[in-house]
C-alpha cells in the first residue's frame, strides 16, 4: 500500500502544452495545404 505522501508524488501521463501546441500547428498547416490543393481560390 502507498501512503498519501507517496500517492501525491506519482507523476505520469501528462503532455506538455508546448508539445500539444506544436502538434496542433503542424496539423493545421498540413490541413491548409491540402485544402489549398483541393479547393484553389483566386486572390482578390
Amino acid at each position: 500500500m502507498l501512503t498519501d505522501k507517496e500517492m501525491f508524488n506519482i507523476e505520469g501521463g501528462k503532455l506538455s502544452w508546448g508539445f500539444v501546441g506544436i502538434l496542433g500547428t503542424i496539423v493545421t498547416f498540413i490541413a491548409g495545404i491540402v485544402d489549398g490543393y483541393l479547393r484553389p481560390l483566386k486572390c482578390n
